[in-house]
C-alpha cells in the first residue's frame, strides 16, 4: 500500500498556485493553525476538508493524498 502523500501534495499544490497558509485557510474557510498543522504533518485534515480542498484544486482525493498521481 501507497503511503499517504497528502502534506507533500499539498505543499506543491500552494507552491504551484503561489498561495500562502493565510490565502488558502481563507479561501476555503480554514483556519490558518489547521493548514500548518496538515502541512507539518501533525493533523490530518477531516474528509469534509479534503473534499473542499480536492473540489479548489479541481482533484479527487485519491490524487490529493497520493493514491493517483495528479
Amino acid at each position: 500500500m501507497k503511503p499517504i502523500q497528502f502534506a507533500e501534495n499539498l505543499k506543491l499544490l500552494m507552491k504551484e498556485n503561489e498561495l500562502t497558509q493565510v490565502k488558502l485557510a481563507s479561501a476555503l474557510g480554514f483556519s490558518q493553525s489547521a493548514v500548518s498543522a496538515w502541512l507539518l504533518g501533525k493533523k490530518e485534515p477531516s474528509i469534509t476538508s479534503l473534499w473542499l480542498l480536492a473540489d479548489y484544486f479541481d482533484l479527487t482525493i485519491d490524487e490529493l493524498i497520493g493514491r493517483k498521481n495528479f
